[in-house]
């Protein structure tokens, strides 16, 4: 069963012409990419990956639908109590008391 699942990954990265960590690195840039924060090249060289790269153009797909609903969903306010523990829990996990 390995043996299948290695032959078929081979297989379809035959198919796309470029490996796992090529589409990992396109994954890196997904949200600057769907935000417009990358220098125009950076976004062709996503492009020219999405079109012949089936699981990345359907992640994407999947992210931007994602965004766009996030966007039309209203946010309910914070209590002070609730901002001041999101506050410090922020800080305490980038290593700042």
């Amino acid at each position: 069963m390995r043996r299948m699942m290695k032959t078929s990954r081979t297989a379809t990265q035959a198919r796309h012409g470029h490996s796992k960590t090529h589409c990992l690195k396109i994954l890196r840039r997904l949200s600057a990419y769907l935000d417009n924060d990358l220098a125009p090249g950076v976004c062709e060289e996503i492009r020219k990956h999405l079109g012949p790269c089936p699981n990345c153009e359907v992640f994407v797909s999947s992210l931007r639908r994602t965004v766009d609903l996030c966007r039309h969903v209203d946010t309910p306010p914070l209590t002070s109590t609730a901002k001041a523990r999101l506050r410090s829990q922020i800080l305490r996990a980038a290593g700042r008391p």
